[in-house]
């Protein structure tokens, strides 16, 4: 039997389990002195495969000794109606919302599935994958001719989370994000490149600690300059000196996840999202 502090957690849903998965987990963040094993299970769209999901739950719940955590977003009520006979704590976003909703607006709600993270807008859809191939071709520097498309151009050094954040931005808001790799360069001159120069109202400074960048650099190239701590404070320290000397806005990524990054980005550029998630 597990101990007390262990839970296991479903999230189930009529589609992909994202939405059951961003609300579910952003709850049970509030509770750090438990450890979630989590399981997705989605597509959940027939009775049949609706009692299976809750067969798993109840055999979860005989052999641990304790009541799985669920986190729902599914839409029909018959296949909701399953789940309430689950041995588990069932946590309903759409019934616990739906109702009340309806009875402010005076209208019975469509339930519709898929509504969430279908493809109801094609020209949004459009601009986001627009975005992802802007990230993608303008990665580390690389066609910087087009600069001039971009919304904002992140800079830091090697491995300080450029990549992924300038992802996330354009496949969740459509934003063109380039980023652009500070090097030794610019550390012994103190000054941009020329490129980065003529597109100073569209940087954003990214940095992290030293030693969580020596963590990521050894996991990729263990041996050498590159990851030893001297190499990585040189970098950083250079890096926060031309962000400070040019007054680039910079966040510091250190313990915060690639959507917190993201929306510090936003909030401190007052960037305009092309499209909502």
């Amino acid at each position: 039997m597990p101990g007390m502090n262990r839970r296991v957690v479903f999230f189930v849903s009529d589609q992909t389990g994202v939405t059951a998965e961003t609300l579910g987990r952003s709850l049970l963040t509030q509770f750090e002195q438990h450890d979630f094993d989590q399981v997705t299970v989605p597509f959940i769209d027939s009775v049949d495969k609706a009692e299976e999901a809750v067969h798993r739950i109840n055999v979860v719940a005989a052999e641990t000794g304790t009541r799985p955590i669920i986190f729902s977003t599914l839409v029909h009520d018959d296949i909701r109606e399953r789940f309430s006979r689950a041995n588990g704590l069932l946590l309903d976003f759409f019934s616990t919302f739906l109702g009340q909703l309806e009875q402010e607006l005076l209208i019975r709600s469509s339930h519709t599935v898929g509504r969430a993270h279908g493809m109801k807008d094609q020209g949004s859809y459009d601009k986001r994958i627009d975005a992802t191939n802007f990230a993608l071709n303008s990665d580390d520097g690389t066609r910087t001719s087009e600069y001039d498309r971009a919304d904002v151009i992140l800079v830091g050094v090697s491995r300080s989370g450029k990549t992924p954040t300038c992802l996330y931005l354009a496949l969740t808001y459509g934003v063109f994000a380039a980023n652009y790799p500070l090097s030794e360069d610019e550390f012994e001159t103190g000054r941009l490149p020329r490129i980065l120069e003529s597109h100073r109202d569209k940087l954003f400074g990214v940095t992290i600690s030293p030693e969580r960048l020596q963590q990521i650099r050894r996991e990729r190239r263990p041996e050498g300059r590159y990851s030893s701590i001297e190499q990585v404070r040189y970098e950083l320290r250079g890096a926060e000196a031309l962000f400070r000397r040019y007054q680039i806005g910079w966040v510091d990524t250190t313990g915060f996840s690639i959507e917190e990054i993201a929306s510090k980005i936003l909030s401190s550029t007052g960037i305009e999202r092309r499209v909502r998630p």
